[in-house]
């Protein structure tokens, strides 16, 4: 295996679908709000530093994340395939993977503009702690989604230069989106937190009550997506998107069950990518169709 797929691996690098279409909205609707001389070169170049932001930030937050529950991954059976446990990448290497992308993620936030340059480190600071909190607190998964939430934020930001209303409402859909589905991935390891006294909503209310939670976090997802598309006066395409994104929502509640997890990474992998993607293509052209 060469090292980049190694890396690659470590990382789940497919898994940067789940943020990577707010990312996109947040972009587009700094575009399309943006007011002054548009600079085509200046608007490309913004594009690729925020890519290099979005993959930077998640691929030091999963490999920390692999770094730090290293010998806890060893002990699980579902986890002690993954990299560092087999030996396939040693944990220095990963700290140092980690360290490079936090700099490498620094110097593109300095390009893109000065008021992302000085959030940089809150942003760092969110995405690392996560990985701690699982420690300490079953609102482990909130963490998790606040996180993953600072995507179409940031890339507002890095067009504008400042705060607004209609991404912070795709922020708040993303939160709970993700924290509703990563409570789902963590049904699978109920019996190993409870055993190393680690938290998740699943592992503190059980399987049934934490999926009750994450339909709940899940209909406030939905809630603030049609906010947003009340607020940002869609047209016709952004609502056939709200219908994939719900509807992918219900699915994934539809397969996974109490007494049946064999779907989980279905709903996890499969639901949620459809309904990020999909959705994402749609609010955008939306916006640049109307």
């Amino acid at each position: 295996m060469s090292a980049i797929k190694k890396y690659l691996s470590l990382v789940k690098f497919s898994h940067t679908i789940f943020a990577l279409p707010f990312a996109l909205i947040g972009f587009v609707l700094g575009v399309t709000h943006a007011t002054g001389s548009f600079d085509y070169q200046n608007i490309l170049i913004k594009f690729l530093l925020v890519l290099v932001c979005m993959v930077t930030a998640r691929s030091a937050a999963m490999a920390f994340n692999r770094y730090l529950d290293r010998h806890f991954d060893a002990k699980n059976p579902r986890t002690a395939i993954r990299e560092i446990p087999r030996g396939i990448i040693s944990p220095n290497s990963a700290l140092r993977f980690v360290i490079l992308n936090c700099l490498i993620f620094t110097v593109a936030c300095f390009f893109i503009n000065s008021l992302c340059f000085f959030l940089s480190p809150v942003a760092l600071f969110v995405i690392l702690f996560y990985s701690f909190t699982k420690r300490f607190t079953a609102l482990c998964h909130l963490v998790l989604g606040l996180g993953l939430s600072l995507a179409p934020i940031g890339a507002y930001l890095s067009v504008t230069g400042q705060f607004a209303v209609l991404p912070i409402l795709f922020s708040f859909a993303v939160i709970f989106w993700v924290s509703g589905f990563d409570i789902i991935y963590a049904l699978q390891d109920i019996d190993f937190d409870q055993s190393q006294n680690l938290y998740s909503i699943p592992s503190v209310l059980g399987k049934s009550k934490g999926l009750r939670v994450s339909e709940m976090l899940h209909i406030l997802s939905a809630v603030s997506v049609i906010a947003a598309g009340i607020y940002g006066d869609f047209h016709w395409l952004y609502w056939v998107g709200i219908g994939v994104f719900t509807g992918m929502l219900l699915y994934q509640h539809s397969i996974v069950k109490p007494s049946d997890l064999s779907k989980v990474n279905i709903a996890f992998m499969t639901a949620n990518g459809i309904a990020s993607v999909v959705f994402g293509i749609l609010v955008i052209a939306d916006r640049f169709l109307n």
